[in-house]
């Protein structure tokens, strides 16, 4: 064996294969949809959900905690299907739209934590305040859409948070101050 076959053969043997770079992924908000639930004083659960939102994923399949997503909400978009309710939620007595009109929630850790579960933490800012949040996610499903013909991710992910630490404690604890947001979500690989 010639000395340049040995070194292009040992180069072989030890080299690392390129990671592969994780894959950005746009939101069909068709059919995706980010909501919220919280108590009313014992008797029911009032419902809403936020209209107008963006968010950035990036997923690395192979090295989950590579991945990462940003959202930006547009505050004033939020809708509980009662005019006189969103306008009071509106208010500066709870989201104070006119002062914040977006609320944000960037990744900073992301953990798997089954087979298609993960664990997103991040910071979440709601009037200016941040707290972190952490989000479990349960991935519905991956690989090619059917119709769409191209990569695909589909998941839930929830959380619950406290109100009150965003300075929003109207009316606790007769109307609960834990909130459950849900974000379900249908996404399509972002065309290179």
């Amino acid at each position: 064996m010639t000395r340049f076959a040995a070194s292009a053969l040992a180069l072989a043997l030890f080299a690392t294969p390129a990671l592969a770079e994780p894959v950005a992924y746009s939101f069909d908000k068709s059919h995706s949809n980010l909501s919220f639930t919280y108590d009313h004083l014992g008797y029911s659960t009032t419902d809403g959900r936020f209209g107008n939102w963006d968010a950035t994923l990036l997923i690395d399949a192979d090295k989950p905690e590579a991945s990462s997503i940003e959202f930006t909400i547009d505050t004033t978009s939020l809708d509980t299907f009662f005019a006189d309710r969103d306008t009071h939620l509106k208010s500066a007595d709870f989201f104070d739209v006119a002062q914040f009109p977006q609320a944000t929630f960037k990744s900073t850790k992301v953990t798997k934590t089954g087979d298609k579960e993960l664990e997103i933490v991040g910071d979440l800012t709601i009037k200016g305040v941040t707290k972190p949040a952490t989000l479990a996610v349960k991935v519905t499903a991956m690989g090619e859409h059917p119709m769409a013909k191209m990569p695909a991710v589909g998941f839930a992910g929830t959380t619950t948070i406290k109100r009150s630490d965003y300075g929003m404690n109207m009316f606790v604890p007769y109307v609960s101050d834990e909130v459950t947001i849900t974000l379900h979500a249908e996404t399509l690989a972002a065309a290179k």
